[in-house]
């Protein structure tokens, strides 16, 4: 897989565009789960694009401290349904803690995560804190990794 660092404005229409299609397709139409995806927050986030022979199929949005939480944030951290099982939530993942490194200078990150992935972002260094809750209708918990 191949991947991307773009700001919003570095984003072409076309990327744009599939990188909201594939957020719907996954987490409105997959998940079940009704909610306002553009939120008006993409044009402060780093988009970080896995592609496979040209093909959208990972991605995830991070943010420097203070637009999202008091931390650098990881969110919407996705890989297209026929594509799980090759390891590329892992690689999206690795390539969003490392822009966050690079382009925000920072260590410490919040997560706000479903919580049947809670051992898969252990495996990155996060630890939850704080208890459960439910955010549009799906159990979360918060992580932070320092």
């Amino acid at each position: 897989m191949e991947i991307e660092v773009k700001s919003f404005d570095e984003l072409s229409t076309k990327e744009l565009y599939d990188l909201l299609q594939l957020r719907s397709e996954v987490f409105v139409v997959e998940q079940d789960c009704v909610y306002q995806d553009i939120d008006g927050k993409d044009q402060r986030a780093l988009h970080i694009l896995g592609r496979e022979d040209g093909k959208l199929v990972a991605y995830a949005r991070c943010f420097q401290a203070g637009d999202y939480f008091d931390e650098a944030a990881i969110g919407r951290v996705l890989v297209r349904e026929n594509y799980r099982k090759l390891g590329y939530g892992h690689e999206i993942t690795k390539a969003s803690i490392k822009a966050i490194k690079t382009k925000y200078k920072a260590d410490s990150i919040k997560i706000s995560a479903q919580t049947y992935l809670v051992i898969f972002y252990e495996s990155h260094g996060f630890k939850t804190i704080g208890d459960r809750y439910l955010e549009d209708g799906i159990p979360h918990i918060a992580m932070i990794r320092a």
